[in-house]
């Protein structure tokens, strides 16, 4: 404990800027745009399908900015490049409550999702990868607990303050707290490590211990390998939380009564989180990814069937988000390194927001042709079983790279 103690003091200020940027992300993440769902469709004429396919048209061009934006942080510090994502969601949050015609709506949409979900959330991971080596699950563990605050305190604000303001009203307040924002994380980087001062002293390789550019992690076939489980819980997630409205209204719950699940999948989230953190430090990504969507199998079952209560779907559905957090973003560190860690990742970025593009906007279509949530969330379990697959196939066949490469 006293070994924690005086890691926590000693990395505390950077810790804690992930931690804030990984928290007020949640502005652009689906988890609290979708809780507005039902006021944005009232508002404007919005079928599910319509809603879904707004959505996926302002995630989409997010992601494909996402493949230059990212990159932004290898070159920039992240005090920097921070204030500049706080400030545009800012931004984004504003024009969500003063946006009048439908037309912008997906204009709104990609500006939360690109500084929300994309730029602060990848600021975060590429900065805990690049400043941490040896501790690097444990940083990445450590500032994704602000993933999980963000989910636990955001969603259940919300719909009690929709009982006394106005929706519009709601995302004012947001945009204030966003700028809010700014001068914590300026105050808690003013000794930050950057990049360049860094690149020495803790640039790792990745396999074939070679420093792996974006253009040759392409080529290799690990990365599409990689793909399929990269989409999957971006999408499926994503798609569960954005309907989640309409899913409560499926079983037969209130909108509240649902979101009272997310405390629980928030603390089951911290300690697949940190848990994950501590092995990886200890046995590496390779022993653990393969496997970590496995419960994922297990929660869109449940969902889908209610053989089980819906706190022990949340449970499992928890688990592989957790881990997630961690192990995808030390992956790309150990097999590619960190010399071009942010634009490697924001090609993964990239493929993870369009994920998040695509689930809502399927299942939305689907819902209007009359194929029921919960028969997709059979297809879904399905899904993740092949994810698993692909990712044993290419973690063995990579494996030995990677053992040379140390």
């Amino acid at each position: 404990m006293s070994a924690l103690s005086t890691y926590l003091r000693s990395n505390l200020r950077w810790l804690s800027a992930g931690m804030l940027l990984t928290c007020l992300s949640s502005f652009g993440q689906t988890f609290f745009i979708a809780i507005f769902a039902a006021e944005l469709q009232t508002a404007f004429d919005l079928s599910h399908g319509a809603w879904g396919a707004m959505y996926t048209i302002g995630t989409t061009a997010s992601a494909l900015v996402m493949v230059w934006a990212g990159r932004q942080a290898d070159i920039f510090r992240v005090r920097t490049l921070g204030v500049l994502s706080l400030a545009a969601l800012a931004f984004a949050c504003v024009a969500m409550a003063l946006n009048p015609v439908v037309w912008l709506l997906p204009v709104v949409i990609f500006a939360l999702r690109l500084t929300g979900q994309g730029m602060m959330s990848h600021i975060a991971s590429v900065a805990m990868a690049r400043w941490f080596v040896a501790t690097r699950g444990r940083a990445l563990s450590i500032s994704a607990l602000g993933f999980s605050i963000g989910q636990a305190l955001f969603p259940l604000a919300v719909v009690a303050l929709m009982t006394l303001l106005d929706w519009r009203v709601i995302w004012v307040i947001c945009a204030g707290i966003a700028l809010l924002g700014i001068p914590v994380l300026l105050r808690l980087l003013s000794q930050e490590r950057t990049p360049a001062s860094m690149a020495k002293s803790s640039e790792s390789l990745g396999m074939q211990g070679l420093r792996w550019s974006r253009k040759a992690m392409l080529r290799h076939p690990l990365f599409w390998l990689m793909v399929p489980a990269l989409l999957g819980p971006s999408a499926f997630n994503t798609a569960f939380f954005f309907h989640q409205v309409h899913y409560a209204g499926v079983i037969g719950i209130t909108n509240m009564q649902m979101v009272s699940y997310f405390p629980l999948y928030t603390v089951i989230t911290v300690f697949s989180m940190l848990l994950s953190g501590a092995l990886l430090d200890r046995f590496g990504t390779a022993c653990l990814l393969p496997f970590h969507q496995l419960p994922m199998v297990i929660a869109f079952f449940i969902f889908a069937t209610h053989t089980f209560g819906l706190g022990i779907g949340f449970f499992f559905l928890a688990l592989t988000a957790g881990a997630q957090t961690t192990l995808i973003a030390a992956f790309w560190a150990e097999f590619y390194g960190t010399a071009h860690l942010g634009a490697i990742k924001a090609m993964a970025a990239a493929v993870m927001v369009f994920g998040s593009a695509i689930g809502p906007g399927i299942t939305g279509a689907l819902i209007d042709f009359g194929i029921g949530i919960e028969t997709q969330y059979i297809g879904v379990a399905v899904y993740f079983v092949f994810t698993t697959a692909s990712m044993w196939l290419g973690i063995s066949l990579t494996r030995r790279e990677l053992t040379r490469a140390a």
